[in-house]
């Protein structure tokens, strides 16, 4: 058994195989005036009508199976 098998499985410094997918704009509501807004990451979490930066996240469509 080679002592370097196992240890770079995906040939060193190339990109691994796999890819994520870009992160989207997530929904929200506004706390206050019940808004929707759609907030994208590293844009600060405030209403765009009123200012408010309590936000609930809208649940999503997506049934989970346990």
């Amino acid at each position: 058994m080679n002592s370097q098998q196992g240890t770079q499985p995906n040939g060193g410094g190339q990109q691994p195989l796999y890819m994520q997918p870009p992160r989207e704009a997530m929904e929200y509501l506004c706390a206050d005036c019940g808004a929707k807004n759609e907030i994208k990451p590293r844009e600060p979490i405030r209403c765009r009508e009123c200012g408010h930066r309590i936000m609930y996240k809208k649940r999503t469509k997506r049934s989970a199976y346990l």
